[in-house]
């Protein structure tokens, strides 16, 4: 069965407004032991948007001060704990994604305005639409 399947119940959530976080730390838990081949899944580079967004909406909660920003960062830990368990190559990217995000949006709003509340919600919606989409093309 396909890992996001596992990933599913707190991707739907996190996009259903009820964020629950993400850590974009690039280094793997410890006792968890390298794998030196690492198979690209078919939904990778949807995970890397999937990622990138929860960067960039995790950096418009924290300018609009919502007290669950740092939720989003928990969710992208939990995608990378899911999703790259020992893979550092596809951990890496997904980090990279998920900072990518962040800092795309850190070099335009300095402020919590009402442009940045649009792109908030936007980028939530194409989450929520993705992670849906993943989820039913490959979570069976």
């Amino acid at each position: 069965m396909i890992r996001f399947l596992a990933t599913r119940s707190f991707l739907l959530l996190a996009f259903a407004g009820l964020p629950l976080g993400a850590q974009a730390q690039g280094t793997p838990p410890l006792g968890v032991p390298a794998v030196a081949a690492e198979k690209p899944a078919p939904y990778d580079a949807r995970l890397l948007r999937l990622s990138e967004i929860l960067g960039s909406v995790h950096y418009l909660r924290t300018l609009c001060k919502d007290p669950a920003a740092d939720t989003w960062r928990q969710s992208m830990q939990n995608l990378l704990d899911k999703e790259a368990l020992g893979e550092a190559e596809r951990r890496a990217r997904m980090t990279a994604a998920f900072n990518r995000g962040y800092r795309a949006f850190a070099s335009v709003y300095t402020a919590c305005t009402p442009p940045a509340v649009v792109a908030d919600e936007r980028y939530r919606a194409e989450g929520a639409t993705l992670a849906s989409e993943i989820t039913a093309r490959f979570g069976n």
